[in-house]
């Protein structure tokens, strides 16, 4: 995909045209100093009033000051500080002021720990509460209501980042009515989206950002209501009259004003009406594309911009990975929490299921989106369920093409490892998770398999047993079978010492179980190979032995030295290894690693060197596997066992490996490094620096 459909506006916006020549435009000519008393100056100075104008106008502003800021993080900060010296001076005066400091449970964390830090800093001692929500997302007017008398701040969300939300303002004002308690309204979402007049309201603070509306990083406001009390968090210049000292940033102001007046004028943003119709259709798309969506917000009480959705069967990242390689850009929650691997805490306060809570995706879109873009951004989404199709992690009527060798898969470090025969149409499982039962079941029915065996190397969990009620119609029948899963009616083949043990077929290939010796303690390994002679496995034909949670001690004299090991559990981040590696137990040293320019360099000295793409399939098919116009390789991270294989026996050309950002391909030459393969390289940065 050459071009990118951007579904993250309420993380950031493209910046608007006219945003970028107005910017341009202070900068070349408008340049002058708002504070100086020159014609320069004063010609800046009358920009600046007149897009405060503006914006007093749009937000209803009335009696109450707006103050130009860097951005919405700036604006909470001055808002709750303003609020808490207030609060410490009536205090020291004998007032009743309230102890509680309660924020929306589902608040952008910059307000809790704004309201923290200087409720520290203050030693104001005041008690931080999470107000809760109910079941839609909305804040529990009843626990308001119980709770006002106490409160001495109240910060809650016009509309929140994740969800799309939208609060009952009107309810909050009626719960707070006759509390003395300030009140912050966190207005980012709003702008542009929501009708919104400030003085008529209770709101004591509401800050903006002009980033989420197609201005750029950098500018935001601050509404202070008349008579709301107020301490600067920068003093020193007498800037905004005294409000916020330092110079105004005049590019991004002239930028914002440009962007005001295309709100002013309305013709550029779309009617309530008109989004609501672009949502109905991306959910269409979605619903289409990947079955089983759920969508975590209702539409009827949620910005008509956002959609916050989870698919059963696949993670968050899973699903962000997919979109960005068929060029849609999404996001798993909020931007400023997306590093972190955990659930969604908008969505636990919720309280909805754990699995939606650890794998929403949002999908957002700004309010001049037009016909034109939802109908590219729906062709994509379709191509995106496709991608899934293709690769059997969706149900599909078409046949596809079968897959042969060995695929990992994995939840929270533990492993499932696949054994597949395309010639032959038949597979067996080890140690399939209960997470991934469904997963498995998909891909098996869509492949069209047998299933040979499905089997435990330890007594580990339930996963079998999911499996097997799924797969039912596809496992073979057995007159029964031991308490791992093994069937007893297998054949018996010899290893390389000469020790009889059973073993079932897969096509030409073979899986074989190691007896229990005395200390296995109900532990198994199992053995796979080719070329079978004479009913004899020898050790270099074996190609992979499921270890499970610990090595078998005569497991050596059994195998060859690249013989790859695929334990029940990933130890760090290596997938699977060899005897040769755990004996010495040598430090792989840093991996190798080229930036996208040195990359380019390195091909043209080693026109030898393999480019390998380590996204999964569905990736692979969902963009454009190869780099920057040269054809890659598809060796996604599940199947680097099976690549291993053959590439440990053979001459060590030079391998490159790249995925999305990096992460991936790194532990893919990791691996190959520690293994003693010394030419592997990966690309930092990945497709991501690519563009």
């Amino acid at each position: 995909m050459h071009t990118e459909i951007y579904l993250d506006a309420n993380a950031t916006s493209p910046v608007l045209p006219a945003a970028i020549a107005a910017a341009t435009l202070a900068m070349a000519e408008g340049f002058g100093n708002p504070s100086s008393s020159h014609a320069t100056g004063m010609k800046a100075r009358a920009m600046l009033d007149a897009v405060r104008a503006r914006a007093c106008r749009l937000l209803g502003v009335g009696a109450g000051s707006l103050i130009f800021t860097s951005g919405a993080t700036e604006g909470i900060q001055t808002a709750v500080l303003s609020a808490l010296c207030a609060i410490r001076e009536r205090r020291a005066q004998g007032e009743a002021t309230g102890d509680l400091l309660l924020y929306g449970a589902t608040e952008h964390k910059a307000v809790p720990e704004s309201l923290a830090h200087w409720n520290r800093l203050l030693g104001m001692h005041l008690e931080l509460r999470a107000l809760p929500v109910d079941a839609s997302g909305r804040h529990r007017l009843d626990v308001l209501r119980e709770l006002a008398p106490r409160a001495a701040l109240v910060c809650t969300m016009a509309a929140n980042n994740e969800t799309g939300v939208v609060s009952d303002l009107d309810g909050i004002a009626a719960a707070l009515d006759g509390s003395s308690a300030y009140w912050m309204v966190d207005s980012v979402q709003a702008l542009g989206k929501l009708a919104l007049d400030l003085a008529a309201t209770r709101i004591d603070y509401a800050p903006f950002s002009g980033h989420k509306l197609y201005a750029p990083k950098g500018i935001g406001m601050l509404y202070v209501r008349d008579g709301a009390p107020y301490t600067p968090l920068m003093c020193g210049g007498g800037q905004e009259a005294g409000q916020r000292a330092g110079t105004e940033n005049m590019a991004g102001v002239a930028a914002l004003g440009a962007v005001l007046e295309a709100l002013e004028q309305g013709a550029a943003f779309r009617t309530h009406a008109q989004l609501a119709r672009y949502r109905e259709r991306l959910a269409g798309a979605l619903q289409s594309a990947l079955p089983g969506v759920v969508f975590n917000a209702g539409f009827e009480v949620s910005l008509p911009t956002t959609l916050n959705f989870s698919v059963p069967g696949f993670s968050s990242k899973e699903l962000l990975d997919l979109f960005d390689a068929g060029g849609v850009r999404v996001s798993a929650g909020s931007a400023c929490s997306a590093a972190k691997a955990a659930p969604s805490y908008v969505l636990v306060a919720m309280q909805l299921p754990d699995w939606r809570c650890a794998a929403a995706v949002r999908m957002s879109f700004g309010p001049m989106a037009d016909d034109a873009f939802i109908d590219a951004a729906c062709a994509r989404i379709a191509h995106c369920g496709e991608a899934l199709r293709a690769s059997c992690l969706i149900p599909s009527s078409v046949p596809s093409e079968s897959r042969d060798g060995v695929i990992q898969l994995g939840v929270d470090g533990a492993c499932t490892w696949m054994l597949l025969d395309a010639a032959s149409r038949s597979c067996a499982i080890i140690d399939p998770l209960a997470p991934l039962a469904e997963r498995i079941a998909d891909f098996v029915r869509c492949q069209g398999y047998r299933v040979r065996a499905i089997v435990d190397t330890h007594a580990h969990g339930a996963g079998r047993a999911a499996l097997l009620a799924l797969l039912e119609g596809q496992l073979e029948r057995a007159a029964s079978r031991d308490p791992l899963g093994w069937p007893a009616d297998s054949e018996c083949i010899a290893l390389a010492n000469g020790m009889l043990v059973n073993a079932v077929t897969l096509g030409g290939k073979v899986l074989a179980r190691l007896p229990q010796a005395d200390g296995d303690f109900g532990r198994v390994t199992y053995l796979s190979g080719t070329a079978l002679h004479e009913k004899k496995l020898a050790a270099a034909d074996v190609r992979f032995a499921f270890t499970g949670v610990a090595l078998a001690p005569r497991l050596a004299a059994l195998i060859g030295p690249q013989t790859i090991l695929c334990p029940a559990h990933e130890q760090g981040s290596m997938s699977c290894t060899t005897l040769a590696a755990e004996e010495t137990q040598a430090a792989a040293g840093p991996v190798q690693e080229l930036d996208p320019p040195a990359l380019e360099r390195f091909l043209r000295s080693h026109p030898d060197a393999l480019l390998i793409d380590v996204r999964e399939a569905y990736e692979h098919a969902a963009g454009a596997g190869g780099w920057q116009g040269r054809a890659a390789h598809s060796v996604p991270l599940s199947r680097l066992a099976d690549r291993l294989a053959v590439w440990l026996r053979a001459e060590q050309r030079p391998l490159v490996f790249f995925c999305r950002s990096g992460g991936r391909s790194a532990r893919a030459a990791a691996c190959l490094q520690r293994l003693g393969y010394r030419n592997a390289w990966h690309v930092s940065g990945g497709l991501n620096l690519a563009r």
